[in-house]
């Protein structure tokens, strides 16, 4: 569905918006650039989401692929479409313009930009940009997944006696205690940002990601579309793949990836 071309285009624009949001990041002034808003469910905004919103919204409408380049975008930053217009839509880009932002705030470098094409509820491409380290992940259906234009594969036999499991920094839940309390085997938590997690998953530096806590669609698809071509998984604690624009929520439920 996605060339070579066309992936290496969205990449751009990922490095665009993440350009943009580095303005913001490495000002003198940052504490009052960045502008923290609360949104209705009282995660931050700033000036670099909505500057980076921008540039995604745009530049994806001037892609070579005409198909492409016309498709519906739904951002978290202009999440206000109705349901009665999502649910017909059978392939439509996901972005989340600055995932992370709270890491952002906090200045620890562990924010993407997060970019993904949903075809019939399933990821099928996406591209994942971490700015302040300068790492792309990418992946696309038929093409592979990629880390900086090597490609990458999720682990297939994890060492039972070394189990790394990746969990958030900043949304750490008591689901997910309880979750950890009930492994088999011993494990080792690394904790990270962002879409970052599901990214180690598909570049085998972790091996377990439980996320029992809120996430919404445009946090996991460009990631879970990465996972996907790397040969892993993210799964319902019902064991069904996660999927998309299914219901009018744009809330996942809990999910595992491996």
């Amino acid at each position: 569905m996605i060339s070579e071309q066309v992936l290496k285009e969205v990449e751009a624009v990922a490095r665009q918006a993440g350009a943009a949001i580095m303005k913001y990041y490495e000002a003198n002034d940052f504490a009052t650039r960045i502008a923290v808003q609360a949104k209705g469910d009282e995660s931050p905004l700033t000036l670099a989401d909505l500057a980076a919103h921008e540039i995604i919204h745009t530049q994806l409408t001037n892609i070579s692929n005409d198909t492409l380049a016309n498709l519906p975008q739904l951002s978290e930053e202009s999440a206000a479409i109705s349901w009665k217009e999502r649910q017909n839509w059978q392939t439509y880009w996901l972005i989340d313009p600055l995932d992370g932002t709270k890491e952002f705030i906090k200045r620890n470098g562990e924010f993407t930009v997060n970019i993904a094409l949903i075809h019939q509820h399933q990821p099928v491409a996406g591209v994942v940009y971490a700015p302040a380290i300068d790492t792309m992940y990418s992946a696309a259906q038929q093409l592979g997944a990629f880390k900086n234009s090597t490609p990458i594969w999720a682990r297939q036999n994890p060492d039972p006696e070394k189990l790394k499991v990746v969990g958030s920094r900043s949304h750490q839940s008591p689901d997910m205690q309880a979750y950890l309390d009930k492994l088999k085997q011993p494990y080792e938590m690394v904790p990270m940002g962002s879409s970052l997690k599901l990214c180690l998953i598909a570049e085998s530096a972790a091996d377990l990601y439980p996320r029992l806590g809120p996430t919404s669609e445009w946090d996991t698809a460009a990631a879970h579309a990465i996972v996907l071509a790397a040969g892993g998984e993210v799964n319902t604690l019902e064991h069904k793949p996660l999927s998309y624009s299914t219901k009018e929520s744009l809330l996942n439920p809990h999910l595992i990836a491996k």
